[in-house]
């Protein structure tokens, strides 16, 4: 599957940005990193991409963004926490659900080695 092989680029350029930063930044900091690493490997990638509301017939956008989306298909939430939880979980999954992306990935950089910061989500077909 296409995706595998994306979100395979996307783990090896976050463990790269991981190696060289360390633990113990501002998400910010990553999320630039990682940008400027997918976009060099030839990703469309945007930041901060906005995630309206629909709620019957009104449109609300009050602010939530999406860290980092690949390809206009996979949503990349960046965290610096101590550990993952449950709201994490929750906010991913509502941002591909919103913009019916079908896969994201929680990366959290504030950890000893970055693949035990990681949490891969798929988006099934309703």
């Amino acid at each position: 599957m296409i995706y595998d092989k994306i979100t395979e680029n996307i783990i090896g350029s976050a463990i790269e940005v991981h190696k060289a930063l360390g633990p113990g930044l501002l998400e910010s900091a990553y999320q630039e990193c990682l940008l400027y690493e997918l976009k060099s490997i030839g990703y469309c990638v945007k930041r901060e991409v906005s995630v309206p509301i629909v709620y019957k017939d009104i449109k609300l956008d009050h602010g939530y963004r999406i860290d980092l989306l690949v390809e206009n298909k996979i949503v990349l939430e960046l965290k610096t926490a101590e550990r993952f939880t449950d709201v994490h979980t929750a906010q991913i999954l509502t941002y591909m659900k919103l913009g019916n992306y079908p896969l994201g990935l929680l990366l959290n950089f504030n950890t000893k080695l970055l693949k035990n910061g990681i949490k891969r989500f798929i988006n099934a077909p309703q």
